[in-house]
């Protein structure tokens, strides 16, 4: 059986994966910021909307949200900006 997954808040961000908000049309450069990046231990930080309370109700069959997280909402171009820099691993 795996081991259960654990957050590590002393990973450092490294690395921004794929393009900034602001590259990607998603922002004026202000704030309100969607981005993704690596961290040190080699997870990856996801900076998005809160839409947990919209979507609590209807996530997929087995899909649940465990209490600490958060459901958050990218642009899906961001995603796809970031392709070329996520491993196949």
């Amino acid at each position: 059986m795996a081991e259960r997954w654990e957050a590590d808040p002393s990973a450092s961000f490294v690395c921004r994966l794929g393009k900034s908000a602001a590259a990607t049309g998603n922002s004026d450069g202000e704030e309100d910021c969607p981005d993704i990046w690596r961290l040190s231990n080699g997870d990856v930080a996801v900076i998005g909307r809160d839409l947990t309370s919209a979507y609590a109700t209807r996530l997929p069959e087995g899909v649940a949200l465990g209490s600490g997280e958060r459901l958050v909402v990218i642009p899906g171009n961001m995603l796809s900006a970031a392709k070329a820099d996520i491993p196949d691993e």
